[in-house]
C-alpha cells in the first residue's frame, strides 16, 4: 500500500499539472548558493554536502544527496609555499572583503519512486563594495539537470489508462541546460537578494523524451537573513527564503536559530503548510555539523512520516572566529 501511495504521488507530481518537483532544504540558510549563485564563496572557499531523507519509513520515499565546492579566488593569496593555508587571525576576518570572485561547482542527486533527477550547477559569484559594511554581490551559474523514469516501477490503478500507456514498461529520459542569475545585498548583519532559476524555462538546450518537456518554468527565489547579539556568549540569527513559479505557486520558510560562544546552536523553523523543523548543531574549527528533524503539517499532513537531514560543511582556510559577543558568524 506505501509502495502504491508513492508511485501515484510521483505520477501526479511528474506528468501531472505539478510536474516540476520543488527541492526543499531544511538547511536553506547553509547552502545559500544553491538557490543564488551571488552567494557562491559568501563564506570563503568551502565544501559542503549533505543527505536528506524525506519521509522516513515509506518504501521509495525522496532521498537527496548533495554536495558542492565553492573557491573564493581572494584564498589563494593565503596559500604559503609549503603548501599549508594561512590562519586569518581573530578579528580580521572580513566577510566583505573575500569572493571578489568565486567558482563554485554543486552536484544535487534526488530519487523519488521510479523517478531519478541529477543536476549539475557551475557558478561564479563577484562582488562590488558599496561601502565598509556593505557590499552588493551578482551571480550566474549554468545549470544542467537529467530526469529518469522507470516505468517498469510504476504502479497505476488502471494499466490500460492512456495517460499512462507510453510510459509503464518503458524507460523515459530528459536533460535540459539553462541558466541561473542573482543579486545579492550583505553586510556583516545581514543579507537580502533576489534569484532566478531556469532563465529559458528549461529550453536552452534540450534532449531526451518529451515527457518532461512541458514541465520546466522559471522560478524565482528571495532569500534574507539577519543575525544580532543577545548578549556576550549568544546571538540570534533568523533566516528566510520564498520560493515561487507559475505551476507550483510559492512556498516560504522560515527559521529562527540561539548561537552560542559561535559554536552551537539550536532553532525551529515553519515551512508554510507543509512542515515543521527543530534543528541543532556544532562548529569544530573549520567544520560545521548540523541536523534537522522535520514533521509534515498541513498539506503534507496525509503523509504521517517524519524528515530527516544531516549537513557537513568545511571551510579550506583556517578562520579564527570571536567565540564571543563582538559579532555573530554562524547562518
Amino acid at each position: 500500500m506505501k509502495k502504491y501511495i508513492i508511485a501515484i504521488a510521483a505520477i501526479i507530481s511528474a506528468l501531472g499539472a505539478q510536474a516540476q518537483s520543488r527541492k526543499h532544504i531544511a538547511n536553506f540558510s547553509l547552502f545559500q548558493q544553491y538557490y543564488n549563485p551571488a552567494l557562491t564563496g559568501y563564506e570563503g572557499s568551502m565544501v559542503k554536502t549533505f543527505y536528506r531523507n524525506q519521509w522516513s519509513g515509506f518504501e521509495d520515499a525522496p532521498k537527496t544527496v548533495f554536495a558542492s565546492g565553492e573557491l573564493d579566488l581572494a584564498d589563494l593569496s593565503a596559500w604559503k609555499n609549503d603548501g599549508q593555508l594561512k590562519t586569518r587571525e581573530e578579528g580580521s576576518y572580513d566577510r566583505q572583503a573575500g569572493a571578489r570572485h568565486a567558482f563554485g561547482l554543486a552536484v544535487l542527486h534526488d530519487e523519488f519512486g521510479p523517478f531519478t533527477e541529477s543536476q549539475i550547477q557551475l557558478g561564479y559569484g563577484s562582488r562590488v563594495r558599496l561601502s565598509e559594511t556593505v557590499s552588493l554581490r551578482w551571480g550566474s551559474a549554468l545549470a544542467y539537470s537529467t530526469q529518469l523514469l522507470d516505468g517498469n516501477r510504476l504502479t497505476v490503478d488502471e494499466k490500460n489508462d492512456p495517460q499512462y500507456l507510453g510510459t509503464l514498461g518503458n524507460s523515459s529520459r530528459f536533460s535540459k541546460l539553462d541558466l541561473n542569475l542573482g543579486l545579492m545585498l550583505t553586510a556583516d548583519k545581514f543579507y537580502f537578494g533576489y534569484a532566478v532559476q531556469d532563465i529559458m524555462k528549461g529550453g536552452l538546450v534540450t534532449s531526451g523524451d518529451d515527457f518532461m518537456k512541458d514541465t520546466y518554468t522559471r522560478k524565482h527565489i528571495v532569500q534574507a537573513g539577519y543575525r544580532t547579539v543577545v548578549s556576550e556568549q549568544v546571538g540570534l540569527v533568523v533566516n528566510g527564503i520564498c520560493q515561487y513559479d507559475n505551476k507550483l505557486g510559492e512556498t516560504v520558510e522560515g527559521q529562527v536559530k540561539a548561537v552560542y560562544q559561535n559554536m552551537f546552536w539550536v532553532g525551529g523553523g515553519y515551512r508554510k503548510d507543509l512542515a515543521y523543523t527543530v534543528n541543532a548543531g556544532l562548529r569544530l574549527n573549520q567544520l560545521k555539523v548540523g541536523y534537522v528533524y522535520e514533521m509534515p503539517t498541513g498539506d503534507a499532513g496525509s503523509i504521517n512520516q517524519n524528515t530527516n537531514e544531516i549537513m557537513l560543511t568545511y571551510n579550506l582556510v583556517a578562520i579564527k572566529f570571536p567565540k564571543f559577543g563582538r559579532s555573530v558568524t554562524i547562518w
